[in-house]
This record gives C-alpha cells, structure tokens and sequence, in this order.
C-alpha cells in the first residue's frame, strides 16, 4: 500500500479515491466552493489545476470561492486566468485574480476574517455546494487533519454538500496534532470561547467530517508555494527599534510586564522585520497569539524569546519553510493551529489583552489608517486580520514608512483616501522616525503629534500648513479642508514633495 493510501485511515474511504481531473469534473457552474488555505499555506492545489484545465477545453465554468485568506496561484490565479473565478471571498494576493478585482471581472467583498465562517454558519451568504481541503491524512473516523494552516476550513466542512479532501504526501505526517479545532455555537445557544492562555486546548486535533459528505480523495504532491520575505533593511530596523523603546517605557510605567502581553503581528516583510527585533527584548517567556507565525517566530523560538505562539497558519519563507519541516518534531510542542474564527476572535484578543502590531499603506494626521485601496479605489490585498485585533487589542499598533518610492510618496496624508481602522480604534502609530502614543488625546493634538513624530521631514512643512488652515478656516473638533485634503493627498502620493517645486 503506497504512502498516499496509508494516510487513508478509513478503509471504507479508500473506495472514493479519484484523479484530480475526475474531482474536478464534480464541480458544477454556479457553485458556491470554500476552500481550505491561509496564505499559501495549506490551499488545494491539483483539484483547482485541473479545474482550469477543463476550462480551457469547455470554456469558463464560473464559481464563487471562499478561502481562509490569501492562497497561491494553483487555486486563485489559475481560476482566474481561466475566467472561472466570477467571485471571491474574502482576503487575496494573486496578480491574476487581483487585476480582475480591479477590473470589476471578480466580484470581491473585503471583510474582517473573524466573521467569515459565524456568517457562512448564519446563513447570510447562501448554501456552500462543496469544501476542498487540503489534509495530511484521515483518520479512522472520517476526520480530516488539516496540514499548514486551519483558516475557515471546519467551516466550511460543515456547511457544505460534499467534501473533496486532496491530501498531500509532500506534508508530514508530523504536523498531526498540532491542531486544535474548535467551532463555537451559534446564538442563542453560543458560550465563551474557554482559550485562557494562548497554551490552551479547546477542541479536537482534526476536522469533524461525515465520510458519507467526502465524494473524492485526490492524491497530491504539490507543495505550497512560499513567498520570499525582503530583507530587514534599514528603515524597518529603525521602526523595530522605535517599538522596542516604546515597549520598555510602557515596562517602565508598570502598564506591561516584563515578559509583555501576548503578541499579534500582521502579515509581510515590516511585519517579520518588527517582530524580528524582539530578539533584543531583555526577558524571555514570550508568547505569541496572532494569525500567522512567519520566519521571525522560529527565530525567536530558536533564541528561547518565544516559549508558545497560537495561530491559523505558518507562512515561512521558503528559506523559513526548510527550516521549519527540519524542526517540525521540535516547533510542534511550541505551536497550536486553530481555527481563523478562534484566533481572530475579539472575545478572546480582549481576554488575552493581546499587543496588536499591523502595518498600513498610509496614515493621516489624524491617526487614522489605510490598508487596502490605493488611491482610494484600487483593491491591494484586503483587509485581512488587522481590524479583528486593533478593535479589540491591549494594545493597538499601526506600523508605517512615512515615505515610500524613494521619498517620492508621503505615506503620512492629511486624509487618508481610504479608511479601514479608524481613530477610535488606534492607539499608537510607529514609522522610522518616531512613535506617535495617540492615547487620550483630541484630534487637534493628534494631528500635531503625527506630523512631529511619524512626517518625514521633506512633507512636514506642507502638512504643518494644511492643518494651521483646516483649524484657522474651517475649525471644528477635527479640522479639515475637505476639497483641499483630496487634492493635496494625490500631490502627496504622487507628484513628490510640493516644498521642491
């Protein structure tokens, strides 16, 4: 019996093995289909390529698809491309995929990734038709052990009609039991959410699945495809050390202890550059609640910072991802993978009083963020995870070049042309060159702060003046030339500094 059959525990299961091309031939025009995946990591890949592959013969066979958050180009890019994809929920990063957002091709509603799967469960969506999960094995009941990340996929799993499973001889079977999965009750019967500590188990280490629901077992071999990470450069350097000091003073005043709160960090180079300077921090016993464990993490496992980090998906580098499977026996007693609900879950970060770090495309002076839309209309990515903790955090964070473009682009505006989280929901803003605390204070004093702490010195005459005038003409509790903040955010963002010309 090959590797792949063995991971077929239940025998019975073993008599709905198919090809790809014959999974894919299951899937119907009009489907609604969730998908397992967080970042690349832990996506259905050979069921998707060969759905691509009926598309070019056939034609495009539309289809809605729910993932956990983004996922590699086997699943959104080759729908895509192909013109299945018609919509998609609720998180990506595929230049196919994101260009037909763009374009209006794609339907795309942005939402906050704690919400998918209790609305999914509500009803709000509509019937899901099929999951597919991608699994390192199934267990002798029928259970699906999820591989390099959870997402919506229990979900999912739930909801739908059928269930196709690819499972992937390529992950290890070491990754069993390394999860924790667990889906809270829906009103009026829902309870607390019992997670403590960012330690405890709640839940079952795999997917509750009736065998009866799985229509098809796919073999796969297809790894996920890791995103390189960009070096630590100077500029993310100083941001990191910017925090750090933060963090020391907030230490010195008895408002955190030594060993900190735990720690939530976004997805990305700035994300893994910041989190990375913990390794200076001066006390060990570190723990870490977030929604992806990047390169850093291990990093600061190997260093002894980091005792415990709960999450719903390891995104390494590729770099980071050997290291990773050469270590996963290890790494596996430090980790836990839950479900997306569980570790974005606003219950439970306000319970932990979580330190939420996330970096944003632009802020204004007023402290307010964007993460999403260039130019106020353009889809970058979406929101992802970070609305889910800075509404609810210890701590929230917003981490931001001031410049961008080689000091082409003012990341710091008078408004941002786009608003994801809002001043009532920021507490502190950091750049490399200093850190705005924004706490208790109005919005004309935030303005001042911003501009002094976090402007890169070539924009601070401009946004000095635009809010002497916005208080002087327009006055109001928060001061703004509206038609004038427009017009000078796309000076800012696009014809470089107004004191040069």
């Amino acid at each position: 019996m090959s590797d792949f059959e063995q991971r077929i525990r239940n025998a019975k299961l073993r008599g709905k093995i198919k090809t790809a091309e014959e999974a894919a031939a299951l899937i119907k025009p009009g489907m609604m289909i969730g998908t397992s995946g967080f970042t690349p990591s832990g996506y259905p890949k050979a069921v998707p390529l060969a759905l691509a592959e009926r598309a070019k013969l056939e034609g495009p066979i539309p289809v809605t698809i729910w993932t956990g958050a983004s996922v590699g180009p086997e699943l959104d890019d080759a729908l895509a491309d192909t013109r299945c994809l018609v919509r998609r929920y609720p998180y990506q990063t595929g230049k196919g995929v994101n260009a037909g957002i763009n374009e209006g091709r794609i339907a795309f509603a942005d939402y906050h990734l704690s919400l998918n799967s209790q609305n999914l469960r509500y009803g709000f969506y509509g019937d899901m038709d099929l999951a597919i999960i991608e699994a390192a094995a199934i267990t002798e009941n029928g259970g699906i052990i999820p591989t390099t990340s959870v997402g919506n996929s229990p979900t999912f799993v739930k909801c739908a009609k059928q269930v196709i499973v690819e499972i992937c001889t390529e992950q290890p079977l070491e990754l069993e039991g390394i999860h924790d999965i667990y889906i809270p009750q829906d009103p009026p019967h829902r309870r607390e959410i019992p997670v403590y500590t960012p330690r405890d188990r709640i839940g079952t280490p795999y997917i509750e699945c009736d065998p009866d629901k799985i229509v098809a077992i796919v073999h796969s071999n297809i790894t996920d495809k890791q995103r390189p990470l960009g070096e630590i450069d100077d500029e993310s350097r100083k941001m990191a050390g910017n925090l750090l000091d933060f963090l020391h003073g907030e230490v010195k005043a008895g408002r955190l202890p030594k060993n900190l709160l735990p720690l939530q960090s976004g997805v990305g180079s700035v994300a893994n550059a910041v989190l990375n300077g913990l390794l200076q921090w001066p006390a060990d016993d570190l723990t870490v609640y977030t929604e992806v464990v990047q390169d850093s993490v291990f990093d600061l496992f190997d260093s002894g910072k980091v005792s415990f980090a709960s999450t719903t998906a390891l995104t390494p580098s590729p770099e980071g991802a050997k290291r990773m499977y050469a270590k996963i026996g290890e790494y596996k007693n430090k980790l836990l993978l839950r479900p997306q609900e569980i570790s974005n879950h606003p219950e439970v970060i306000r319970r932990l009083g979580l330190i939420s770090m996330n970096t944003a495309v632009e802020v204004d002076i007023y402290g307010q963020a964007n993460s999403t839309l260039t130019g106020g209309t353009r889809m970058i990515n979406g929101l992802g995870g970070s609305g889910d903790f800075a509404r609810a955090a210890f701590l929230t964070i917003f981490l931001c070049p001031s410049v961008a473009k080689g000091n082409k682009i003012s990341r710091v505006v008078p408004m941002c042309a786009h608003v994801d989280h809002t001043e009532h929901d920021i507490d502190v803003i950091v750049t490399e060159n200093g850190v705005a605390d924004l706490r208790g204070c109005s919005p004309r004093e935030r303005s001042k702060i911003m501009i002094e702490k976090c402007a890169h010195d070539d924009y601070k005459g401009i946004l000095r003046d635009y809010a002497k005038r916005a208080e002087q003409t327009r006055g109001g509790h928060e001061p703004h030339i509206i038609e004038e903040a427009f017009f000078l955010h796309g000076r800012l963002c696009n014809k470089g500094s107004m004191l040069e010309e």
